[in-house]
């Protein structure tokens, strides 16, 4: 199931959400690209580091939690985070001011890497906490989140392999989408994929961000975007 577009237009424009995408695209495209593996243990963020049970990459851990942000495991995980990005991110931009907007996001990843370092930590096999964690995942699910709780009337229109095509209400995409990372993350009960992959519970962490405190983030602000009705 894989998002196409909105229907909600944006009041104002995305120049935080676009110049995100085009940073995490340039990271990919002039840095990680050439270097291949090697760049998700630069890059990445390893729990192990925290307690000093496994060595650095040469950058301190504090500084690979932002970096880790902007660095994905390959195309289909950059293009796949890059188009919820560009189809949610400019109405929570919108909402929230550009600003705001962008300390959201980066709590937000930083949020989810918390839950998933701490299931990591309590519930990982041997060497789970030395797995590079990566990717904007969880920055971005922390904008689904609150895409979820300001726009639930939106529409998405959803394809569905092999060939389907659905406009199905925000509320209802994002909801599905929840779902189903609380079960492939219940799952697996461990780090990301080997190499640096998909982190299930960093999305969790990200979304449960969202929607908790896109409101405390938009205290003062307009409200009162346009939704479409049904």
């Amino acid at each position: 199931m894989l998002p196409l577009k909105d229907t909600l237009p944006s009041r104002r424009f995305p120049l935080v959400t676009l110049t995100l995408v085009a940073a995490n695209v340039a990271v990919w495209a002039a840095y990680q690209v050439p270097r291949g593996d090697v760049s998700a243990m630069t890059l990445g963020y390893r729990p192990c580091e925290v307690d000093s049970s496994c060595d650095g990459s040469g950058l301190p851990w504090g500084l690979n939690l932002l970096t880790s942000l902007f660095a994905h495991a390959s195309w289909a995980h950059i293009i796949g985070n890059m188009l919820f990005l560009l189809i949610f991110g400019d109405n929570v931009e919108a909402l929230l001011g550009r600003v705001r907007f962008l300390g959201f996001y980066v709590l937000g990843g930083l949020a989810a890497t918390a839950l998933q370092s701490g299931v990591t930590f309590a519930l990982g096999g041997d060497g789970a906490t030395e797995v590079p964690n990566i990717g904007a995942s969880g920055a971005i699910a922390a904008v689904l989140g609150a895409y979820l709780l300001e726009f639930p009337r939106s529409r998405v229109l959803t394809w569905v392999a092999p060939a389907f095509f659905f406009t199905i209400p925000a509320l209802a995409f994002l909801g599905i989408w929840f779902v189903e990372q609380i079960y492939i993350g219940g799952l697996s009960l461990t780090a990301p994929e080997e190499g640096g992959g998909v982190a299930f519970f960093a999305h969790v962490g990200g979304f449960l961000f969202g929607v908790g405190l896109v409101r405390v983030f938009a205290l003062g602000r307009p409200r009162g975007l346009p939704q479409p009705a049904g």
